[in-house]
Parts: C-alpha cells; sequence; structure tokens
C-alpha cells in the first residue's frame, strides 16, 4: 500500500515537474492558497477557544436602569 502510493506520488511530482511554469504556478495557487486559508482559520479558532478558556471574560452584571418619570423626563420638550 505504501509502496503503490509511493509510486503515484512520484508520477504526480513527475507530471507537475514538466508542466510550464505559469500551470504550475495556477495549479499551485489552487491547491495551496485553499489550503492555507483553512489553517489558519483553524489555527485562529483553536487560539480563540484557548484564550476564553485560560483567561474568561469576567461576568459584568447588567447596570440598573434608571427609572425616568412618566412625562419623558427633564431636557425633552412635552
Amino acid at each position: 500500500m505504501v509502496d503503490a502510493f509511493g509510486q503515484w506520488w512520484d508520477g504526480v511530482e513527475l507530471w507537475l515537474a514538466q508542466l510550464a511554469f505559469p500551470f504550475q504556478f495556477g495549479l499551485l495557487m489552487c491547491v495551496l492558497l485553499p489550503l492555507s486559508l483553512g489553517l489558519a482559520r483553524l489555527i485562529d479558532r483553536v487560539v480563540d477557544n484557548a484564550s476564553t478558556r485560560f483567561n474568561p471574560v469576567p461576568k459584568v452584571p447588567p447596570a440598573a436602569v434608571a427609572a425616568q418619570p412618566p412625562d419623558g423626563g427633564p431636557g425633552e420638550p412635552s
């Protein structure tokens, strides 16, 4: 199984090495760009989850809402 994969990979390498440079570059960007973006998003999520777990934001009770007079309060036209 490993030998068969190695032979397949050698064939892929040979095929890629024989392509013209613009095709090599295009193929590389079509494969590496999505992989790199996906890996960056995964790393970002892991770091974000770890930082939230090890340094949680303290719970702050909601501020008491000041009771306004029924007429709308000072400064508002009646």
